[in-house]
């Protein structure tokens, strides 16, 4: 399948360079100069714009950080005045499911249809092909995109028929996410305070009930002083921004991720955005006095 992939980052150059090695033809753009280098190198080709890029391609991957940014590769830059009638986008950003059906609305009255199929997984699983795919849409779209879903994920879901329900499924995963982070940290960060050994403590958990995936992958970034960015604090800040908007329009009240949302906020509002997510950490050293820049000494 001709393929033109956009959103050339962490995940996205992984994904882009295994949909080559599946026996795709894959065309790549990023706004970042260089970012499409390790597709080429594999095999790949680069696109000098979205539009370009998408030019008589069958299949449209957008791996960008939003809905917003989403949209703007479509209609700002001309990505799906480019694409072929009946070409299908993949929208594999975090997203609003609001956005996703309005962008899924807006793409069939242009003749193209869409699958809102969000990923998780992160860098490791797009690099082992291993991703998790929330997909929903159309079951002919679904049936027609498989084979390229299967070229970068281990388990597909099909959430449903319409448009917004893959990003519902991945909001509430990225609720739990969240939460999950900042609660290790706040565990953490506890244990930093009184005095008990940062690594035996996350020894202890990992083998204990209070265990969690996040504790395992975020604990060890905790200890480091400057973790490498594998999700920016950022991210969660926008993902559960989405969480608590959807909560506001379906009137239902979520302490846990509001709490959360406050101290990746505080992360951020210190100067810590870009840092990796792990790094919320440094808002409870913040607010408890400690240091802010890395674990105590």
């Amino acid at each position: 399948m001709r393929i033109a992939f956009v959103g050339l980052g962490a995940m996205g150059v992984p994904m882009a360079v295994n949909l080559f090695k599946a026996g795709h033809v894959v065309t790549g753009f990023d706004v970042r100069a260089g970012a499409a280098d390790a597709l080429v190198a594999a095999g790949g080709k680069s696109a000098a714009s979205a539009a370009e890029a998408a030019r008589n391609a069958e299949l449209l991957w957008l791996m960008v950080v939003s809905g917003e940014q989403a949209e703007s590769v479509l209609f700002d830059a001309g990505a799906a005045a480019a694409l072929p009638k009946g070409a299908v986008v993949v929208a594999a950003c975090t997203q609003a499911p609001a956005l996703a059906k309005k962008t899924a609305a807006r793409l069939e009255e242009m003749g193209l249809v869409m699958l809102d199929a969000p990923v998780s997984g992160g860098v490791a699983g797009a690099n082992a092909a291993a991703l998790t795919i929330m997909a929903s849409g159309a079951e002919a779209t679904l049936a027609r995109a498989r084979p390229v879903l299967e070229a970068v994920g281990k388990r597909i879901f099909d959430v449903g028929r319409e448009a917004g329900m893959g990003s519902t499924a991945k909001m509430i995963n990225q609720l739990l996410c969240g939460v999950h982070i900042a609660a290790a940290a706040e565990a953490m960060h506890v244990a930093e305070r009184a005095g008990v050994d940062q690594q035996t403590m996350h020894d202890i958990i990992s083998v204990s009930a209070g265990n969690s995936w996040m504790w395992g992958d975020r604990g060890p970034r905790m200890m480091m002083d400057e973790p490498p960015v594998t999700s920016a604090v950022d991210i969660f800040v926008k993902d559960l921004g989405i969480v608590l908007g959807q909560g506001t329009q379906m009137r239902q009240g979520l302490p846990l991720a509001a709490a959360a949302m406050q101290m990746f906020l505080a992360a951020s509002g210190l100067g810590h955005g870009a840092a990796d997510d792990s790094q919320v950490i440094r808002a409870y050293r913040a607010l408890n006095g400690a240091q802010v820049g890395g674990p105590k000494k």
